[in-house]
């Protein structure tokens, strides 16, 4: 699975002065993903909550989830480990045309599962969302970066 498809993806932000003081971050890729935060830090880190909160829509919604662009030197987010897994299946349960109840019945689970499976702010497993991908026919790789690279 590559980046593109949903692990670990960047997600490329805007970030402008807001005429408050405060940043004001936007998501090219991600309409409706707006935040801001007092220092260029802390406006990062609202990032993440506003992004896995708008994504978190979409997929209690049955949309899709936009990929994220090339960053071209402006800064990006990255949802949490989870999070990237937890979009992974939802985009692999999507390309496989599979409702929750689909994906239920192939890891014997009940819907109520695949619900908190799928809710990015549930503390899943690890096993339990590679188990997921594999019944969707993917695997998870996972490359580690230096922060300066990311």
């Amino acid at each position: 699975m590559t980046a593109k498809e949903g692990t670990m993806s960047n997600y490329p932000v805007e970030i402008v002065p807001d005429d408050n003081g405060t940043l004001l971050v936007t998501f090219p890729d991600v309409p409706g993903a707006v935040t801001f935060g007092e220092t260029r830090v802390e406006a990062l880190e609202n990032a993440v909550d506003a992004l896995e909160t708008v994504l978190s829509g979409l997929i209690k919604e049955r949309q899709d989830i936009p990929a994220p662009s090339a960053a071209r030197g402006r800064p990006a987010v990255s949802l949490s480990l989870l999070g990237s897994l937890k979009t992974a299946v939802y985009r692999a349960m999507r390309a496989r045309d599979w409702r929750k109840a689909d994906l239920a019945r192939a890891l014997g689970l009940n819907p109520r599962q695949i619900d908190r499976l799928l809710d990015l702010r549930h503390g899943s497993t690890v096993g339990q969302l590679e188990k997921a991908l594999r019944v969707c026919g993917r695997r998870v790789e996972i490359q580690a970066r230096d922060l300066e690279a990311a």
